[in-house]
């Protein structure tokens, strides 16, 4: 399978249009590399407050509203594009309004339609005491051609319970879409992300949302790279990096991955992480000591 990565500038649009145009080039682009699988960013389709004007897009409430009453129009776009292309794609994820208050969703659209979704597990502390976005439906694995996959979107990717059981569930292929302000945060989701990809013992795709959006309450500033993962094992960079951007330049990042070479390497490793994980379990339930 051939995977690409976003990292994504928000942009300011006075009409749908502007919009379409733009996530209409970038899907092209990213079906020129030949990728089977696009991957945009946490909170990508806050760029769509715009469309409610600055007032609206300046206000934290008013861009969560606004950019919710697009899904519908965004659902319909990125599965057209899925469609022209053959590929599947990952959409930038944003507010979807399932109570009184909002979940972070993370959509996966195939050639033949959507395949699924994937609300954020975990909120950041801007999210939950700023914002009020809630934690969303269960963790789902998602089937696909190509690999089956789970989402773990931004702050998920920094614990790890969350994708072990993805992969426990059979999950061989993790997407760690991701918003940071800083590039502390984005190391912190980089270093989860990787350490993901160590224990489970399969490739992680981390795209980034990035650049400064001053007129959008709540990502104003975004800083990061885009970049693909793997087990520093047998058959893969030993430094873990299948490939990665440079820091805060938009554009994709590509890299091909043999999923039968995931096998090989979760049956027959240097290390066999995904195996030995309950080991774990069984010691910590025997107690910690204290020497004294």
């Amino acid at each position: 399978m051939k995977l690409a990565a976003a990292a994504y500038p928000l942009d300011w649009f006075d009409d749908w249009a502007g919009y379409e145009a733009k996530l209409t080039r970038w899907v092209a682009e990213g079906a020129a590399t030949g990728a089977d699988l696009l991957v945009f960013p946490e909170y990508a389709a806050m760029e769509l407050a715009s469309l409610g004007g600055r007032a609206v897009a300046a206000d934290l409430q008013g861009a969560l509203a606004e950019v919710a009453a697009h899904r519908p129009a965004a659902d319909a776009l990125h599965r057209r594009l899925a469609a022209r292309h053959g590929l599947h794609i990952l959409g930038g994820s944003g507010p979807v309004f399932t109570t009184d208050r909002p979940v972070n969703r993370a959509t996966l659209y195939s050639p033949a339609g959507i395949v699924g979704h994937q609300d954020k597990q975990i909120m950041t502390r801007f999210e939950r005491e700023d914002w009020d976005v809630r934690p969303g439906s269960p963790l789902t694995v998602m089937d696909t051609p190509f690999a089956r996959l789970g989402v773990v979107i931004c702050y998920d990717s920094e614990f790890p319970l969350l994708s072990r059981a993805l992969c426990a569930a059979g999950a061989d292929l993790l997407l760690a879409p991701s918003c940071t302000e800083t590039w502390a945060g984005f190391m912190r989701a980089r270093i989860g992300s990787m350490a993901r990809a160590l224990e489970n013992q399969c490739p992680v795709v981390q795209a980034a949302l990035i650049g400064s959006a001053p007129w959008c309450a709540g990502v104003e500033e975004n800083r990061g790279a885009a970049a693909i993962y793997g087990p520093p094992d047998d058959g893969w960079p030993d430094n873990g990096i299948l490939a990665e951007g440079a820091t805060d330049v938009p554009g994709w990042v590509v890299a091909r991955v043999d999923r039968a070479q995931i096998a090989r390497t979760r049956a027959d490793g240097v290390v066999l992480g995904l195996r030995h994980w309950p080991e774990q379990l069984e010691r910590v339930a025997r107690g910690v000591e204290s020497a004294r």
